[in-house]
């Protein structure tokens, strides 16, 4: 498989604008929205990310609508409902972490043009969701705070390692995104004189006796970030509360994870006149999510201060398929709680397996399920990483959609950042899903109404055939060809 340079794609014109108009805000109470009228021979644009071609988000065919007629049992059919309208989007994004932001600072002037118009430029992906860690993750060259040990006073707190290379990467794509923005940060772990094991890695607790220091320390975090001039939309109380890693980790019962909420941070918060600040809970996978959910959304108490719930997608370690059916139970449960995905990564590096294609389907899959279960936003992991999988400071290697040769500076575009593409270049934030099925499972899909009233649908084929496939939007279709192991965008 070749490797695509963006300068490449730019030449062949696959990044075509469309739909690329951004909203004013992150959310609208509105219902009003209405879909531009359709009628047989309305037009409607089809863009394609293929396996074993040069189609990388690229625009194959211009199509119209004839009057649709019933559909048999033999033909392969997705249809979708404007006149049913689900959860309003929020975005898609990535996180800028230590490690991104090591390997930002190797490209030159014009290779961190060109990566930064790759994500958030109005001819890039759109992405408008940033995340990253409140100090140190795994992924960057060592573990770091914002305090001395021993400082529950909180003294000495201070981001000036982050001002060396994250803030300065956070801001440049910050004034790409713009009004569309949504940032949020995530703790690892709290510092290690706070927790029971005396280390920031390999789990632990924190320690009752700092969960008031621990609360402040979130609002110093927020404060700081702000007076750097980036507005903090929200945070997660703890990334993966319930693994005990090798890295930065600590871990939390859903009952302790209530009780801090509760009784620390959300007050905290408040005080400091931060209440506006949106606050997550769980941040981990899908397979111990209602547990979570169930805990901390029927305490009225705790469950006023969280806006939602976040997760991950590694439950399949396990060697399971992944728990869409999680999701689908916290929406009917609990519909006023909105649901965010939070992280994902291919895991296990290797060079050979950067254009390998299951990856990419593996994001396209998870995409379209989640938003499917009532997910209002998916935040990916790393944004870019070296050709190594890195920095990790415990070699714990992952893919990213996009990866720096820090020797050749070469950027590698991998098929998960055209997938991605697929949904975030052109659905936009206050977006609407809506009712979209597909007769059999050979086929994938999702949609969503933009506040411009134009539709979005996004089929994926994850099989080795080609396949025709009726598009039926309420009383017009239109039949199809998808390639094998393709992504299709439909705007119309």
């Amino acid at each position: 498989m070749r490797k695509v340079n963006l300068i490449t794609v730019l030449t062949f014109g696959v990044f075509i604008a469309c739909n690329t108009s951004k909203t004013e805000n992150h959310v609208s109470n509105s219902n009003e929205t209405k879909v531009k009228e359709i009628n047989i021979n309305s037009k409607f644009q089809i863009f394609t990310t293929a396996k074993d071609t040069n189609l990388r988000l690229t625009k194959t065919k211009v199509g119209v609508f004839g009057k649709k007629v019933q559909t048999l049992e033999t033909e392969l059919a997705v249809f979708v409902n404007p006149k049913k309208t689900f959860q309003e989007f929020l975005g898609i994004g990535g996180a800028i972490t230590d490690a991104s932001s090591e390997v930002f600072a190797t490209l030159n002037k014009e290779q961190q043009e060109e990566f930064l118009q790759a994500y958030f430029g109005k001819n890039g992906i759109n992405y408008t969701i940033i995340r990253t860690s409140i100090h140190s993750s795994d992924f960057g060259l060592g573990s770091h705070t914002y305090v001395e040990e021993g400082d529950a006073a909180l003294k000495t707190f201070s981001i000036e390692k982050d001002k060396e290379k994250r803030i300065p990467f956070i801001k440049r794509a910050i004034e790409l995104i713009e009004d569309d923005l949504v940032f949020y940060a995530s703790p690892w772990s709290p510092p290690a004189f706070m927790k029971t094991n005396k280390n920031m890695l390999r789990g632990g607790k924190l320690l009752p006796e700092f969960r008031q220091a621990w609360a402040n320390y979130y609002a110093k975090f927020i404060k700081a970030y702000e007076d750097e001039g980036i507005p903090v939309w929200g945070l997660t109380i703890q990334n993966e509360p319930m693994a005990v890693q090798r890295w930065e980790s600590c871990i939390y019962t859903a009952e302790e994870e209530r009780d801090f909420l509760k009784n620390y941070l959300g007050p905290t918060l408040e005080k400091e006149g931060l209440g506006d600040k949106k606050i997550v809970v769980w941040d981990h996978n899908r397979d111990l999510i209602s547990e979570r959910a169930n805990t901390i959304f029927e305490d009225p108490e705790a469950s006023k201060y969280a806006w939602g719930i976040g997760f991950h997608w590694y439950e399949t370690w396990t060697g399971g398929l992944p728990k869409y059916d999680n999701l689908k139970n916290i929406k009917e449960s609990f519909p006023s709680k909105n649901m965010l995905f939070t992280e994902g990564c291919q895991e296990g590096f290797d060079t050979e397996r950067m254009h390998y294609w299951p990856n990419a389907e593996r994001y396209g899959n998870s995409m379209i399920n989640d938003f499917n279960s009532g997910v209002v936003g998916w935040t990916d992991w790393n944004i870019l990483l070296d050709e190594r999988g890195g920095p990790n400071h415990v070699q714990n290697f992952c893919f990213a959609p996009i990866h720096a040769n820090t020797k050749t500076s070469e950027l590698t575009y991998t098929p998960t950042y055209f997938y991605i593409g697929h949904f975030s270049k052109f659905i936009n934030p206050g977006a609407k899903r809506v009712s979209t099925t597909t007769s059999r499972t050979s086929l994938e899909s999702t949609s969503f109404l933009n506040s411009d009233g134009s539709l979005v649908t996004v089929v994926m084929n994850k099989t080795d055939a080609k396949i025709n496939y009726k598009l039926a939007v309420g009383n017009l279709e239109s039949v199809i060809e998808i390639l094998p192991h393709a992504m299709q965008t439909i705007v119309y």
